[in-house]
């Protein structure tokens, strides 16, 4: 995965559900500001919602931190509006629900599980020039935690915004940061 750390994300276009419309989204949209591109292997399944509900129930606090959230699975757009539609936890979503039926926008990040035709449990945050600054894949049966997806986008967006400085292990917004030094080494 270390190979998609600081990559620029390949074009793509698709169609996504959001908010009782079907929109267009392309590479371009994740430009200008921080954003998720969140995978999952399918709608109508067990993990998936629990996930998705988890970050539509912290959606506000991804969008005061200027933070866009796409999800993506292999289904068609038409499958999400109809999950949205049928899914008290999935009707709360606001975020795009982006459709990857050919698989492109899953292979260009490399969690496609060809031999199934889904996606791995894949998370990216990409910054707001393109460029990925996290990547975090879990196995399939294990659900990922918007609350520390929230702690390390903040800790990214405070070492982007604070050069020279990086953020120690479990650290949460205003506590201190290291600057790398000699005189560090050895002394932590």
């Amino acid at each position: 995965m270390s190979r998609y750390m600081n990559s620029e994300v390949k074009p793509f276009n698709a169609t996504a559900y959001q908010g009782g419309d079907f929109i267009d989204v392309s590479d371009s949209d994740l430009r200008g500001k921080w954003s998720v591109i969140f995978f999952y292997p399918a709608d109508f399944t067990f993990v998936c919602p629990t996930e998705l509900g988890d970050l539509a129930d912290n959606y506000e606090e991804f969008k005061r931190l200027g933070v866009e959230i796409y999800s993506v699975s292999t289904d068609t757009h038409f499958t999400h509006k109809a999950w949205h539609d049928s899914s008290e936890t999935i009707g709360k979503i606001q975020f795009p629900m982006i459709g990857d039926p050919t698989g492109t926008i899953t292979r260009n990040f490399g969690v496609m599980i060809e031999e199934e035709g889904i996606a791995d449990r894949g998370t990216f945050v990409i910054d707001p020039e393109g460029r990925v600054q996290i990547v975090e894949i879990t196995a399939g049966g294990i659900g990922r935690d918007a609350s520390e997806l929230l702690r390390k986008i903040k800790a990214a967006q405070y070492v982007a915004a604070n050069p020279g400085e990086v953020c120690p292990a479990k650290w949460k917004e205003g506590e201190e940061t290291l600057a790398p030094s000699l005189d560090l080494v050895g002394k932590i």
